[in-house]
């Protein structure tokens, strides 16, 4: 079996948070756009996003529209400018949940939630 993951797709309640966030606060490019599914131009794996009601209507997945108290993953974002990348989202209101701080390993890394609480790390490099 050979897989390679091409898409990541996250389910949200308002698609114009969502929007907001990911296109206007973290610079992403949108791709392609079909009603309520939206992917971003993100390097090699797209990031995608589409509404809890649109894949219930057409998927029929049971998914609900409450929103867990947490997180099962991640995305991650990578940065040369850790801190200056959190202050810029910081002043935009995005919440912040983990200041910057250098692991053992020598990353920098931070955490802020989206709209729909989904952690995304920002991060440099590995190696």
């Amino acid at each position: 079996m050979n897989l390679n993951m091409k898409y990541l797709i996250l389910y949200v309640n308002d698609l114009e948070a969502s929007l907001h966030f990911y296109r206007d606060l973290l610079g992403l490019s949108i791709k392609m756009q079909v009603d309520t599914y939206v992917e971003f131009e993100t390097g090699a794996t797209t990031l995608a996003v589409n509404t809890r009601k649109s894949v219930n209507e057409l998927l029929d997945l049971g998914l609900t529209t409450d929103v867990p108290s947490a997180s099962t993953f991640e995305i991650g974002f990578v940065t040369e400018d850790v801190p200056g990348t959190l202050d810029q989202l910081r002043q935009q209101g995005v919440r912040v949940v983990r200041e910057p701080e250098t692991k053992p390993w020598g990353q920098t890394v931070a955490y802020v939630t989206d709209p729909d609480g989904h952690f995304v790390e920002i991060c440099t490099a590995i190696g």
